[in-house]
């Protein structure tokens, strides 16, 4: 279960679902490699400050639901894991580097999402603009992210001419 993690200037719940695919793809994520990779990361867990709150292994991928604090940018996260992951995998279990061919366990890409605590988007987005102390909110950046957007078809251009 996710937390207020405190320190001291600031509270957060950051959550994330991160996806590693292991190199080419192939399926290497056996029992043993599970158990490998679960003892590392309560490793990881008690050395840094991230907190595994699932870990769900496939044949050829891994998902990690995580919690961490804002000083650990999501990449950082990863490359940790990722790292500190493979060298424990690789030192406990050494056939691993005959079916990956001696590379890394780990492919280089990944997937990373933000996982809300509270709520969708819009969820967030209504609460928000009820904050303040007037009565009207006030959008302070409307329009100005679109600066340099394309412009948006004008209603004239969307009219299809009668060609018959």
């Amino acid at each position: 279960m996710s937390r207020f993690i405190r320190k001291s200037h600031n509270v957060s719940v950051l959550l994330y679902h991160l996806v590693c695919p292991t190199k080419y793809r192939r399926a290497v994520v056996t029992q043993e490699v599970d158990v490998v990779l679960k003892a590392a990361c309560l490793d990881i867990q008690n050395r840094f400050e991230v907190e595994f709150l699932e870990i769900g292994v496939d044949r050829d991928h891994v998902h990690f639901l995580l919690q961490s604090v804002p000083t650990y940018s999501p990449t950082r996260i990863i490359r940790i894991i990722k790292s500190l992951t493979a060298r424990e995998l690789f030192a406990r279990l050494p056939s691993l580097k005959k079916q990956l061919w001696g590379s890394s366990f780990w492919s280089s890409v990944f997937f990373v999402n933000t996982v809300g605590r509270y709520g969708s988007e819009q969820v967030i987005r209504r609460y928000v603009q009820k904050q303040g102390m007037s009565k009207e909110y006030g959008q302070l950046h409307v329009g100005q992210l679109d600066l340099f957007a394309e412009p948006e078809p004008s209603s004239q251009e969307l009219t299809v001419p009668d060609l018959s």
